[in-house]
């Protein structure tokens, strides 16, 4: 039987394939209040393609999990999709070289008044490979305990936190009560890692070659 197209890779881990082409133009053709649209153009094969796309710092997003496999999770107003989603606390990477795991730090802080001992990463991912290049990294942290309260405004003065069992958050994504790409993710890799004895958690400050940081853009 065929497995498609192609089948080159035979016995090389299966993954996806980074690909630098040469860019001959990229410019910011919306200069956005928290992100940009970018245009660019580049080589492919003997074309010149053009594409927009959302041009995105990156986030975190913290699983923070206690000692009953509860999870911390946030119930916040998101306007483009005129719903209040649960969610793990979660920010923009925009703050200029700090490192992911110092940013989920600042984030669980900030959000939800806590700290943890105990930092890995839990799962990587890319939110719309089509049309932005925003990556995101969810963490699980561990070892919690409670800090002085933030104060907040705009859509997180009113969020709701709620203490939530693992195996009721993966029951809600598999029923699409919840569809928050960053719970149902990180709520399906900690499901898995867990029933591994947690052996896929990587360290907190692992490579990640898939955040738009490290790629280099020509004009602008």
């Amino acid at each position: 039987m065929s497995g498609g197209p192609s089948e080159g890779g035979a016995g090389l881990p299966f993954a996806d394939e980074p690909i630098v082409l040469p860019v001959s133009s990229s410019e910011v053709v919306f200069d956005g209040y928290v992100w940009d649209v970018r245009r660019e153009a580049f080589a492919y094969g003997d074309d010149v393609l053009r594409r927009d796309f959302v041009d995105h710092p990156g986030a975190v997003a913290v699983f923070a999990l206690d000692d009953h496999d509860r999870v911390l999770l946030i119930k916040q107003y998101r306007h483009p999709v005129r719903r209040r989603e649960w969610e793990p606390p979660a920010g923009l990477l925009d703050v200029a070289a700090e490192a992911p795991v110092v940013a989920a730090q600042r984030e669980l802080a900030e959000e939800v008044d806590l700290a943890a001992d105990e930092w890995h990463v839990l799962i990587d991912y890319l939110t719309t490979p089509g049309g932005n290049n925003e990556a995101i990294r969810i963490f699980l942290a561990r070892g919690l305990h409670e800090l002085e309260a933030f104060e907040r405004e705009g859509e997180e003065a009113d969020m709701e936190r709620r203490w939530v069992p693992l195996d009721e958050i993966v029951d809600a994504v598999l029923a699409s009560r919840v569809q928050n790409p960053s719970l149902a993710l990180g709520a399906l890799a900690a499901h898995a890692s867990r029933a591994r004895g947690w052996s896929t958690l990587r360290s907190a400050d692992d490579a990640w070659d898939a955040h738009p940081a490290g790629h280099g853009r020509a004009g602008g």
